[in-house]
């Protein structure tokens, strides 16, 4: 019987996480989902450098002082000693213009939507039990998948088991009452050394991921966007962690980030948003150091959130709800950027509906794309991950 079947059947998850099967061979490709709830201004991110119109719009908060990317782009600066120098080194990049098909700019629908992948015309009638990276790991033949969430997302839910491992909170209790039941009913059978050694695995992970606190809570409809994923406070030692973790054993990755949700007093160049930026950034570079050049090599990260925000700013001197987003690519093996995909000059004759970007770049087929080059897997098995959607190879990796 399969260790992880065995543990799992035993109610070994029951402590946010469940065990993982073997360590990661050298040369796997790696792939961490890293999505950003709340939906961030984009706009701020990946400033358009070369449009009057933006700053005409954004009188108090249109973003001074990019780092210069091309023609038209400039990268937020908070960012300027952490994801810049990845981009001078084609090992970080861009897609302005990317989102979903849904439209409802709905924290909560489009976050679903993003995470199920089943695309528009799925409708009333998608599955909620089956998430895209759980249909991906489906198609990946002896990877293996996590969450460093509190409880398994939309995303990785499917027929696959995935492990998920809180990065709030120690294993509850009971779970040690499970190792010795466990431990004293096979000592002497065969399964004696698997369930020892899936046990020091699951050991090495918490020990990867111990010490980080809960985030500080935040008001009204941004705790709820949140959905109790963690903040960018401290995100830099938490990517540390979760880094070993996906080194050794994991070659599909999740974790969310939220705080984004900024209709209030979110700032320029420096501020609410200048902050949140800084602390991702910083974290993302963690991740990449600490996996170090061989895995970085092999790996890819990609950021999304539920949507960009609005072109203008509101009368709080923030922004609200929008449409289209930037993606960020990172890894260490990629081919484009800095900025990538079908793009178009901000203006106001160009927004989507008067007030939003439009999405010219849709994620079920960048990312239909990415999986096709990365993981080697042909046209059937990228129908099954995202059906309907046209796989767009944008020469990423």
């Amino acid at each position: 019987m399969h260790r992880r079947a065995l543990l799992c059947s035993a109610g070994a998850v029951a402590a946010s996480f469940a065990l993982p099967v073997a360590a990661a061979r050298a040369g796997t490709p790696r792939f961490l989902l890293v999505f950003l709830r709340g939906g961030y201004d984009a706009a701020s991110l990946l400033v358009a450098t070369s449009s009057s119109f933006y700053r005409e719009v954004r009188p108090n908060i249109a973003v001074a002082g990019a780092s210069p990317l091309d023609a038209n782009w400039g990268l937020h600066p908070v960012l300027a000693t952490s994801v810049l120098p990845l981009v001078q080194q084609r090992q970080a990049c861009f897609i302005p213009y990317a989102g979903t098909d849904d439209l409802t700019r709905s924290h909560f629908e489009t976050q679903d939507s993003i995470e199920l992948g089943q695309g528009g015309a799925a409708g009333l009638h998608r599955d909620l039990n089956s998430g895209f990276l759980n249909r991906l790991v489906a198609q990946l033949a002896g990877r293996d998948a996590i969450a460093f969430t509190d409880q398994l997302p939309l995303v990785l839910r499917g027929a696959r088991e995935v492990a998920n491992l809180s990065l709030k909170a120690e294993p509850h209790p009971g779970d040690e009452r499970l190792r010795r039941a466990l431990t004293g009913m096979y000592r002497g059978q065969p399964l004696q050394a698997q369930i020892a050694e899936a046990y020091a695995v699951r050991d090495e992970a918490v020990r990867d991921v111990a010490g980080v606190g809960a985030a500080t809570p935040l008001a009204g409809e941004m705790i709820a966007a949140n959905r109790r994923a963690i903040n960018t406070r401290g995100f830099e030692i938490e990517a540390r962690r979760i880094a070993r973790v996906m080194r050794d054993h994991y070659a599909i990755g999740f974790v969310d980030v939220g705080g984004w949700d900024t209709h209030v007093g979110q700032g320029a160049a420096t501020g609410y948003l200048a902050t949140r930026l800084d602390e991702l950034g910083r974290g993302l570079a963690a991740y990449a150091d600490e996996l170090g050049p061989d895995a970085w090599r092999d790996t890819v990260v990609y950021v999304v959130s539920e949507f960009g925000r609005t072109m203008r700013e509101n009368g709080n001197r923030g922004t609200d709800h929008g449409h289209g987003s930037v993606h960020w690519v990172l890894g260490g093996g990629l081919a484009a950027g800095p900025v990538a995909g079908e793009q178009q000059a901000v203006e106001a004759r160009t927004l989507f509906q008067n007030r939003d970007w439009p999405v010219l770049n849709g994620y079920r087929s960048v990312l239909g794309g990415l999986f096709a080059r990365q993981f080697g897997l042909h046209a059937a098995q990228i129908e099954v991950i995202f059906p309907g959607a046209r796989p767009r190879d944008l020469g990423l990796i």
